[in-house]
């Protein structure tokens, strides 16, 4: 059986990967690099105990296995928590957060420190999920690229003839024509910062502007994101460069001399309850709707359908 994938962002090659895994024969049809806009700019945490503050609880659900299945794909995944921390002034919205999730534990002073020297000054109240991980998107898919092209699956630009016994849509926005997605806009930075030495995703709570911080490696940090209702797909805005830098800024003053390598707004496929979803019939099939969690829960939609397709191939018609 041969399935066609379409679609490079993180939830096609998640399933190509997981097809692949299990010796199907698997063919990625990729357009280009507008195909993986919203993969190429996430934040890669890997977190479903802090996206369960605001998710529903299939989040956490989907997610936890998130970390061990990247760590035994593609190399350089970080298994070194988060960190959620509030300006004092902001305290109540930690208490809040804490109130809504599970897996944290409250480090105070020389613990706080522990984890984080540089924040040690800034902070005297954190919440830390050991739990969670995060990687380098960019790398990562490519990563799974060189995986696949390893195991012999072949990435078209357009789809080749004959048709495939099995298709599996996992083309994000460019499906609407299909599926009832809806846009949701996310702003994102790089910045370079030598002043600032951060080891794990730091998320700033905000009432207004909530922001996370995550290390990419050799003094870069990936700034996000906005979360806009919006069909624009870009570029940034003004309003959303000064409101993460401005949160950046609270985190610690010395990004103000941070290096602004980098500007990117993607726009994120969901559905109306913000849950991806594994859909079809008849040798047609959808993965789609991941919304701001793609690496968190392809992993585990793309398993669900290889293990589908792996116990009764005639799901696949």
């Amino acid at each position: 059986m041969t399935f066609r994938i379409f679609g490079a962002g993180v939830a096609g090659l998640c399933a190509a990967t997981a097809l692949a895994a299990r010796g199907a024969r698997v063919e990625v049809i990729d357009p280009g690099p507008a195909s993986r806009a919203a993969s190429w700019l996430a934040g890669g945490m890997l977190a479903p105990w802090c996206e369960a503050e605001n998710a529903p609880p299939e989040v956490l659900a989907l997610g936890q296995g998130a970390v061990d299945w990247w760590a035994d794909h593609v190399s350089g995944v970080a298994r070194h928590g988060t960190l959620v921390v509030a300006p004092p002034r902001d305290r109540a919205e930690l208490s809040r957060f804490a109130s809504r999730t599970t897996g944290h534990e409250i480090r105070h002073g020389a613990a706080l420190a522990a984890l984080e020297p540089d924040l040690a000054d800034r902070f005297d109240q954190a919440l830390f999920y050991p739990g969670e991980g995060h990687l380098d998107p960019r790398a990562a898919l490519q990563a799974l690229r060189d995986g696949l092209a390893r195991r012999g699956v072949a990435f078209h630009t357009a789809a080749p003839t004959p048709r495939a016994e099995a298709v599996i849509d996992c083309r994000g926005l460019a499906a609407r024509d299909q599926l009832p997605l809806r846009a949701v806009r996310g702003e994102m930075l790089l910045l370079r910062c030598t002043e600032v030495s951060l080891s794990r995703p730091v998320r700033l709570l905000h009432p207004r502007t909530p922001i996370y911080i995550v290390p990419r490696g050799q003094d870069v940090y990936m700034v996000g994101a906005t979360m806009v209702e919006s069909d624009d797909p870009g570029p940034v805005t003004a309003r959303a460069v000064m409101e993460l830098l401005a949160a950046a800024y609270t985190l610690h003053p010395a990004f103000a001399e941070a290096q602004l390598l980098e500007t990117g707004a993607g726009l994120r496929p969901a559905y109306a309850d913000n849950l991806p979803r594994l859909t079809g019939a008849d040798g047609h099939w959808q993965l789609n709707g991941c919304y701001r969690h793609g690496f968190l829960l392809a992993p585990a939609l793309a398993e669900q359908l290889a293990t589908r397709f792996a116990k009764d191939p005639a799901h696949a018609h």
